[in-house]
């Protein structure tokens, strides 16, 4: 083969590289820049068409590899109003189950969340989801007055009241966070101190430990204040409020 030729055919396969680059370079950009191309990482095909737009870091809890959604519910609040799981849509929410006569951690517990109320006060997308689990006691006027007493002023923050069986099964099953009656401690109950945090498409989602696996919960006694309890506990509620500030974030 000639010099010449040669050099023909670099010429030809350089013009080729040129053409492909100028018609096709931009379209991918396009596609990255457009989000057509998407990471997938600890993100079922369920989650990615439903969070549509940005996405915090925060991951899903997965059952069987499909994303914990909040079952559906229906109860009555301390209004006297009917709520239900659709009530929260669009919204980011923290869960809770207590009753108003606990004599131990639901005072901890929620005086944590008022002041987490009091932080997000100017979100209307935020809310607070409290379950009581003693709800033969805990009617729509106790609540009411548990409310007034404990400032609670934010109208998404619903405290529930209703079948006591359908409320132990979506705090066991429905959340995996314990409750249920035991005449043998104070104050007749016994029930988990932990927060559940829901985005705005009724996912509940966490950060990752030091293992890269969701925390799944987050500790609700131990205030930002106190720093750490006396087993050498560390506080989490400074963690649950930059984890709301994420979700609230999403789209």
């Amino acid at each position: 083969m000639s010099t010449r030729k040669t050099n023909y055919s670099f010429i030809g396969i350089a013009f080729i590289i040129l053409v492909f680059g100028i018609i096709f370079v931009p379209k991918i950009i396009d596609r990255i820049t457009g989000n057509d191309v998407t990471r997938t990482e600890s993100r079922s095909k369920n989650v990615s068409t439903k969070t549509k737009g940005f996405i915090s870091d925060l991951m899903f809890l997965e059952i069987n590899g499909e994303p914990k959604q909040v079952p559906s519910f229906s109860f009555v609040n301390q209004n006297g109003d009917t709520i239900t799981n659709s009530d929260y849509d669009g919204k980011v929410y923290v869960v809770e189950f207590f009753f108003t006569t606990c004599p131990t951690i639901c005072p901890r517990m929620n005086r944590n969340l008022v002041q987490i109320q009091n932080t997000f006060s100017d979100f209307k997308d935020f809310g607070v989801a409290s379950f009581t689990i003693n709800p033969d006691y805990d009617t729509k006027e106790v609540l009411k007055a548990y409310a007034e007493n404990y400032g609670i002023t934010n109208p998404n923050w619903h405290l529930m009241t209703g079948d006591k069986d359908a409320i132990y099964e979506l705090a066991n099953v429905g959340f995996n966070i314990y409750a249920g009656e035991n005449p043998n401690v104070e104050g007749g109950f016994e029930h988990s101190g932990n927060f559940a945090l829901i985005d705005k498409n009724g996912f509940i989602r966490s950060r990752k430990d030091n293992f890269g696996n969701p925390k799944i919960f987050y500790k609700g006694i131990i205030s930002e204040a106190e720093k750490e309890d006396e087993d050498g506990e560390t506080e989490e509620i400074s963690m649950l409020k930059e984890d709301i500030a994420k979700l609230l974030k999403e789209e």
